[in-house]
């Protein structure tokens, strides 16, 4: 098997790009194979590890620099490395983070996924301004979407190869698959045998061999160590990392273990308790505020007090859901009290996309629940780092960090290393 390298994309979300990506995932799990993920995702990550078996790396070029982004992906890169992009080819390019910018800094060649349906000469023309309205873009290959039959594929086919004679076409998804009816490509899909369906059925008119063939590359010299170096601490850390607390991003595990003494994880709806030679304990990010998580964890007494027992003397680290828990309610939910701020469910996002903290932190928001009853909070957060009406998001205590900031800790780990000061 030779090595590869792909990135899947599309010109908008719901295209099929988790179709295809669910599809080859699935199709080389047996081999030495690493997803990846354009953005801060942490649905997607989750649900490439459940089908392939390995952890997936966010490559995010807002929370990481470019330089920075290319050591993440050659530290993690595999034989086999699959992509997926995010929302559009070009979007995100306004905040520098976009499959466009990504695959261009990595030199991936692209899989555009076009949707076909109800049109033929149109995609032509579609394909058309894509690719002109960045000439140095990495798209090399095209897969049909929602194609009704192989006329139809091959009535598009003859416009495309016509008009684009350098793309090449890998062939065509089946409209309405049957595989697919009543199907959510999410978490909730749980079933291995669903998937090993699908990805049958969606690669099925696909030409794998000329797939590999596209996405030959050679390997790339080591590129050093870009962030800053930090000494191994003779201290302990503890992820409170389970169901209700599921967005971790790997790489924050593994620099984890990189700095720590030893990196325990523990699981709160399993009532776990924290251990007591822990010395900061990280509550990732997840849901509390829902009925079905908080049945979860309600009666989660002896977690609850070895945390709150945990915060009188020792280090939290905290982000979104893990802030919630440390408040003392979400509406009639009751949580830990350990900071003395409530918050409420709202019907309505209350931030979604990229944020600053006060000090220019770069991290990710996306959250229903805002903060009441508290006095003041001891960090803003910026949608625009020129933007001066930033709304209250972090609280910190003298040995407590708890924000609605997802970050990337390799290049943050400040915020940690200061609470031990």
């Amino acid at each position: 098997m030779n090595k590869l390298n792909i990135a899947i994309s599309a010109i908008s979300s719901n295209s099929g790009k988790t179709i295809l990506t669910t599809a080859l995932l699935y199709f080389f799990k047996n081999k030495n194979i690493r997803p990846f993920k354009i953005g801060p995702d942490f649905i997607d990550i989750q649900f490439h590890k459940f089908i392939s078996g390995i952890d997936s790396i966010n490559l995010d070029t807002f929370m990481f620099n470019d330089l920075e982004v290319k050591w993440l992906f050659n530290h993690y890169k595999k034989d086999i490395n699959i992509i997926e992009g995010v929302m559009g080819f070009y979007d995100g390019e306004d905040k520098g983070c976009s499959t466009y910018h990504i695959t261009k800094l990595l030199q991936i060649p692209t899989i555009l996924i076009l949707d076909g349906s109800g049109s033929y000469i149109t995609i032509s023309a579609v394909l058309k301004g894509i690719l002109d309205y960045k000439n140095d873009n990495t798209i090399k290959a095209i897969v049909l979407n929602k194609i009704s039959s192989k006329t139809h594929f091959e009535i598009i086919k003859k416009y495309i190869l016509k008009d684009h004679p350098n793309i090449l076409i890998l062939g065509w998804i089946e409209k309405d698959l049957i595989s697919l009816k009543n199907t959510y490509l999410g978490l909730e899909l749980n079933d291995i045998s669903k998937i090993k369906q699908i990805s049958k059925d969606v690669l099925k008119h696909i030409n794998l061999q000329l797939l590999q063939t596209l996405s030959l590359y050679s390997t790339q010299h080591q590129i050093p160590y870009p962030f800053k170096k930090y000494k191994k601490l003779n201290k302990n850390i503890t992820f409170i990392y389970d169901s209700n607390f599921s967005f971790l991003y790997y790489d924050n595990l593994m620099f984890a273990k990189e700095i720590f003494k030893n990196v325990y994880i523990i699981n709160s709806t399993k009532d776990e308790t924290i251990p007591i030679d822990s010395d900061i304990v990280y509550i990732c990010g997840g849901y509390i505020e829902n009925d079905k998580s908080y049945n979860k964890i309600k009666n989660s007494y002896n977690f609850k007090n070895s945390l709150i027992t945990h915060a009188k003397t020792k280090a939290i680290y905290a982000e979104c859901a893990g802030l919630l828990y440390l408040s003392k309610n979400v509406d009639d939910k009751q949580m830990s009290s350990i900071l003395d701020v409530s918050f409420t469910l709202t019907n309505k996002k209350v931030r979604l996309g990229y944020y600053y903290d006060c000090k220019g932190r770069r991290g990710h928001c996306f959250h229903y629940t805002k903060p009441i009853d508290f006095k003041t909070s001891s960090c803003k957060l910026f949608k625009d780092i020129k933007n001066k009406h930033g709304e209250n998001g972090v609280w910190q205590t003298k040995n407590i960090y708890a924000s609605y900031l997802h970050i990337m800790l390799r290049n943050n780990f400040d915020i940690i290393n200061n609470l031990f000061l």
